[in-house]
């Protein structure tokens, strides 16, 4: 296998799709931006919510601020649709500042990938949500969400 690909690969089914975001999910939720850039070509295009970044030395950079501000990150995503080298994801992540005030972040991406599995253009929609510590959905230990967690849709998000 080429160091560069990122199985599955396009075109992708229903259950490659599922995968696809599974794993993306849990990269994310290592909170390793080197790690997690490592799924994006080396020119990969994103917008995430006003931002627009190229390349992954860009991502790392944007997803190391992202980390330093998002604190006990926990994220959940969820395939909404999928066509030939494209994936659409909804997905909903909690997080708290420094002053100890948790949100839930939800939003939508777009991926496009090349040939070799790897994540050329990416665009994010993303709100913020304050919510109440009482609120939080997300009780993990840091990293990978349990199997057994519920889905986004099972949580009614």
């Amino acid at each position: 296998m080429n160091q560069e690909q990122r199985p599955p690969l396009p075109p992708f089914t229903e259950a490659t799709a599922t995968e696809k975001v599974r794993k993306a999910e849990d990269a994310w939720n290592t909170r390793d931006p080197n790690k997690v850039a490592l799924a994006y070509t080396i020119d990969s295009r994103w917008r995430n919510r006003s931002e627009f970044l190229t390349g992954r030395n860009e991502i790392i950079a944007f997803l190391t601020r992202k980390w330093q501000r998002e604190l006990d990150y926990r994220l959940t995503k969820e395939l909404w649709a999928f066509t030939g080298n494209r994936i659409a994801v909804r997905f909903a992540y909690e997080w708290h500042d420094d002053s100890g005030n948790w949100f839930r972040s939800y939003g939508n991406e777009n991926w496009e990938f090349d040939e070799n599995g790897l994540m050329r253009v990416r665009h994010a929609s993303i709100n913020d949500l304050r919510i109440a510590p009482d609120e939080r959905k997300y009780h993990w230990l840091l990293g990978r969400r349990p199997d057994d967690h519920p889905s986004l849709t099972q949580m009614g998000l």
